[in-house]
């Protein structure tokens, strides 16, 4: 086995020591005055600052980056420049917090949001097999956004996929070519599998909760 690539200052990242560049504008956060925020998304963002002390504004930081997702489908440049004004932050803080977790989209993507999880459990269990049949079912559909995901937290039901947010498992590769359908025409994804119905020892949670409760 060959050694780690280290460059002259001892690390496996280039240019971490590197001079700043003085040349360039310092961050600022957005001008409220010049920096229009939808009155719908400005609601969301300020309704899930209210829950943290005042001077603790900023740990709204990921709520805010859900609520640009679900208004633009995607951390558009402009949503999370409108989202760092609301927070009064710089758009750099609010750009290295979405880009550092997998749920965030920085790119536009389909309409349909589809992760197979494939970390341990879920491998062990065939997800690896489930993401490519999936891929050979849907091809290359514009209006669905399906990838790998790192965890999905719900080891139980390995093999499982969250689609639109409902997470479904354990999924078998026969149940593929009905997945795929139901995914494409908007109906719901193999109801019998959500996670969401599944029994509880909770005698408070019913099966009518929903996942993200």
């Amino acid at each position: 086995m060959s050694d780690v690539q280290r460059f002259e200052h001892g690390s496996r990242v280039p240019g971490w020591d590197d001079a700043a560049d003085l040349t360039k504008d310092p961050a600022v956060i957005p001008d409220p005055q010049t920096t229009p925020v939808p009155a719908e998304l400005r609601t969301q963002i300020e309704a899930e600052m209210a829950r943290y002390p005042a001077g603790r504004e900023r740990a709204a930081t990921i709520p805010a980056l859900w609520a640009v997702q679900r208004h633009y489908g995607w951390c558009t440049p402009e949503g999370i420049v409108q989202a760092a004004c609301v927070l009064e932050m710089t758009p750099a803080e609010l750009i290295a917090v979405a880009t550092f977790y997998d749920m965030f989209e920085t790119r536009p993507v389909g309409r349909n949001t589809v992760y197979v999880c494939t970390n341990i459990s879920c491998s062990l269990c065939g997800a690896d097999e489930l993401l490519a049949a999936l891929r050979d079912e849907i091809g290359e559909d514009p209006d669905v956004n399906l990838r790998g995901f790192e965890c999905l937290g719900a080891c139980d039901i390995a093999p499982m996929a969250s689609v639109n947010g409902a997470y479904i498992g354990p999924i078998s590769l026969d149940e593929v070519p009905e997945l795929a359908r139901q995914i494409r025409e908007g109906a719901e994804p193999l109801p019998a599998k959500r996670l969401v119905l599944r029994p509880s020892a909770d005698p408070k949670v019913s099966a009518s909760t929903p996942e993200d409760a």
